[in-house]
This record gives C-alpha cells, sequence and structure tokens, in this order.
C-alpha cells in the first residue's frame, strides 16, 4: 500500500500492535475532548496567500537554539518506543539525523542515552521528568550531557499523571522484555501490574509533585545546557519562563494526555508568542499532522514544531523506514504549503501569508 500522509500510519499500526500499546500511544484523558480539538483547531485556520512571487527556491532552513536544521520539523519526546518496534529510539534517532533534524530522548525512553548517542551524529535534546530523589535527576542530566545531547526539554504538566482511562482498562504496564533504560540500576521501583494503570502508580511514586519554578532555577545550577519548559498554555507561564531564565518554550498539552478541556495548542500559541515578546523562542507540539499545520504553527509566531504519535505509529509500521518517509512527507507538504502560499524563506515574514 503506498502511504501518501503520515495519517495513513496510525490504522496500520492499529493492527501490527497489541491493544494495551496502541491504547497507550493513541488515547487522550478523560473525555479526550483536548485530544479531537488538537486537530480539530488547525482546520479553523484559514490562508491567505499571495501570489506572483518567485518562489523557484524556498529555503526550509532554520536554527533552534544556535543549531541549523533542515526543517521546522522536530521529534518530540515519546515514550517506550521500543514497544512500537524492536529498535524503537535507536531507528528514531538515526532517522531524525538522516532527515537532518532533531529528535527528543523520553526520560522513559526504552533506549539509554548513551545507546542513543552511539547511533552516530545528530542534534538531540533530553526531556526530563523531575524525580523525587534529586541525585537522580543530576545524574540524568550529566549523562546526557556526556553524551552529547544539546538541551533539556523540562516537562512541566506532570505533577500528577492524568486520567487516561484506556489505560486503567487495560491495567497498562511497560511488556516484560523491555525496562526504562535511563533508570536501569538506580533503584526506583519497577512499574507493576496494579489494579489501576502501572504507568499512573509509578509516576506517583516517583515523580516529584512540589516541582515548581524554582527547580527551573536549580536546574540551571547543575547544567550548562539550555532548557525548554515543555507544557505552556499561557501568557503569565510563558512571561515566568522568561524571567526565570529559560531558553525556549515548547507550547503543549502533552499529547492532550493530561488536563482535559484545555485549549488545543494551535489555539494557545498566539498568546504564549506575544507574552515571550520574541525574547526566546516558542514551539508547537500537539495535533501536527500536515505540511499545513506546520505553516499555520509558524505564521502565528512559532519558531518549530515537534511531532510525536506519527513518529510512534510509522515506527510501528515499518521501522526507521516509516518515520523516515514521515519526516520526508512532512517536509514535502510543507515546502509546497510556501511555494503556493508565496513564502521563499521559513527564518522570513510571514505577516502577509499568514493564518487567519
Amino acid at each position: 500500500m503506498e502511504i501518501t500522509n503520515v495519517m495513513e500510519y496510525e490504522p496500520i499500526a492499529k493492527l501490527k500492535l497489541p491493544k494495551m500499546v496502541y491504547d497507550y500511544y493513541a488515547s487522550g484523558s478523560e473525555d479526550q475532548w483536548t485530544l479531537k480539538e488538537n486537530r480539530n483547531a488547525f482546520s479553523r485556520i484559514l490562508f491567505r496567500p499571495r501570489i506572483l512571487i518567485d518562489v523557484t527556491n524556498i529555503d526550509m532552513t532554520t536554527t533552534v537554539l544556535g543549531f541549523k536544521i533542515s526543517m521546522p520539523i522536530m521529534i518530540a519526546p515519546t515514550a517506550m518506543q521500543k514497544m512500537a518496534h524492536p529498535e524503537g529510539e535507536l531507528a528514531t534517532a538515526r532517522a531524525a539525523s538522516s532527515a537532518g533534524t532533531i529528535m527528543t530522548l523520553s526520560s522513559w525512553a526504552t533506549s539509554s542515552v548513551e545507546e542513543v548517542a552511539s547511533t552516530g551524529p545528530g542534534i538531540r535534546f533530553f526531556q526530563l521528568y523531575v524525580y523525587k530523589d534529586r541525585h537522580v535527576v543530576a545524574q540524568l542530566v550529566k549523562r546526557a550531557e556526556r553524551a552529547g545531547f544539546k538541551a533539556i526539554a523540562l516537562t512541566v504538566d506532570t505533577p500528577w499523571l492524568g486520567r487516561r482511562e484506556a489505560d486503567i482498562k487495560n491495567r497498562f504496564v511497560l511488556p516484560r522484555h523491555l525496562t526504562l533504560k535511563n533508570f536501569e540500576g538506580l533503584d526506583l521501583g519497577q512499574m507493576d501490574k496494579t489494579d489501576d494503570s502501572g504507568l499512573a502508580s509509578y509516576a506517583a511514586s516517583q515523580v516529584d509533585r512540589s516541582l515548581s519554578w524554582k527547580d527551573v532555577k536549580w536546574l540551571q545550577t547543575i547544567t550548562s545546557l539550555p532548557i525548554l519548559v515543555k507544557g505552556v498554555l499561557t501568557a503569565e507561564d510563558a512571561r515566568i519562563a522568561v524571567q526565570s531564565g529559560a531558553a525556549g518554550i515548547i507550547v503543549s498539552n502533552h499529547g492532550a494526555r493530561q488536563l482535559d478541556y484545555v485549549p488545543a495548542t494551535i489555539m494557545a500559541l498566539e498568546e504564549v508568542v506575544k507574552a515571550a515578546q520574541g525574547r526566546i523562542p516558542v514551539f508547537l507540539d500537539g495535533g501536527v499532522r500536515r505540511g499545513t499545520d506546520v505553516f499555520k504553527a509558524m505564521a502565528l509566531g512559532a519558531s518549530g514544531v515537534f511531532i510525536g504519535r506519527p513518529v510512534l505509529f510509522s515506527l510501528a509500521s515499518d521501522g526507521e523506514a516509516g518515520v523516515r518517509k514521515v519526516l520526508q512527507m512532512l517536509h514535502d507538504e510543507f515546502e509546497l504549503t510556501m511555494a503556493l502560499s508565496g513564502c521563499q524563506l521559513t527564518q522570513g515574514d510571514y505577516s502577509q501569508p499568514r493564518a487567519d
């Protein structure tokens, strides 16, 4: 079957994956209103294309935290990728490197920072959950630094894990043959089967619910890596992020897996961008499935987007080749959208062909 857009990978992945794994990747929290809205909101934004502009050459390259990448489309952190494919995060890392873009590795990966680094060169960020044991956090950050990771994406919207009812019904637990590789050898307990979601129980026992803005400052004392604050949805928090010395903001609702009935990220983006006042870059994740989505985010002030589920579903469907194809399709769709909107440069003036 010829795949023509990234959404066609999901039904293939659904057939291939065990129900517990597919549901873990695909579902949102509670009523899943925000999960649907993350996609639906993009459809309400229309273009005002400009014509008779020379679009012979389209430059999609951009710079993120000083690193030049091929396009403003990067890979978001998604946990436990070896549930999707035996090569998991290693395949994703190779695909991102091949595409000339950034991969973000989850704290809850089934491959360690060292294993991902061993796949070869590439620009990689490390997503961080802050554990109650701060020594563990410091160790993780130092290991990421040593492995050549270039930034920390601090997830700030998960002091408690959202109510993911599919995981509760399935009594989700990491399959026995897999481990959270970054925590091997540390006495942090296991993700055991419970009468609830095993992940929810694990997170409740390990993740620090007291995390606050002072901890962003603390992180800056233990690492020289730039810190992206991931999970911002309001102008108020955007302003505090700037004041706290964050290197960037990721507008994210955690793939609609935390608090339901929060806005779609594309709807929250403009408010956050205005509050940041150009002092730090603002990125977006959540619901991006088309090159037109990427363009809409850029038109509303994002410096780039991160994709999550399309990576998981393509990985489950066709391994590294699937992830490569997803990145290529989004690249090509974004290039076409730029050309048909009369826009030549990614790092340029989006005020003419703009989102209404």
